[in-house]
């Protein structure tokens, strides 16, 4: 999906790369967790418009491509993943309260895939749990 995309006054082709953790890198994304914050994921990035390229979890962190209209930025789109799936992930499986304070560390790692083909960043996601 290397489209050009527009909103009101912008042309866009803005993919990212974005990567976050647990609170203290804990390994905590596995079975129903898993699914349901994929889940999230996805219903938060169809609300903003915001296509998912890849998408990929590993026990204690989370890889994203996505393709966001500068105008509405990354950073916004990352904090209302996570604390959209921080909240409902805590309420609906309570053993995450317990093993920590809070779900996500504050930080995540983001690129634009600018240094690198589309596609190769694509497989990389895609393929972290083959690694």
């Amino acid at each position: 999906m290397d489209e050009v995309r527009s909103n009101n006054n912008v042309v866009y082709r803005c993919h990212y790369h974005v990567v976050w953790c647990p609170k203290y890198r804990r390994k905590v994304i596995d079975g129903k967790v898993d699914e349901r914050l994929k889940e999230i994921i996805r219903e938060v990035c169809a609300e903003r418009n915001a296509p998912i390229e890849a998408i990929e979890t590993m026990p204690d962190h989370v890889h994203l491509l996505v393709v966001v209209d500068p105008q509405y930025g990354i950073h916004r789109l990352v904090k209302q993943i996570k604390g959209r799936s921080s909240r409902l992930l805590r309420q609906e499986f309570p053993h995450l309260k317990s093993r920590m304070p809070t779900l996500w560390t504050n930080s995540y790692f983001v690129a634009t895939t600018g240094g690198a083909t589309l596609e190769a960043v694509k497989r990389y996601v895609e393929n972290q749990r083959n690694m």
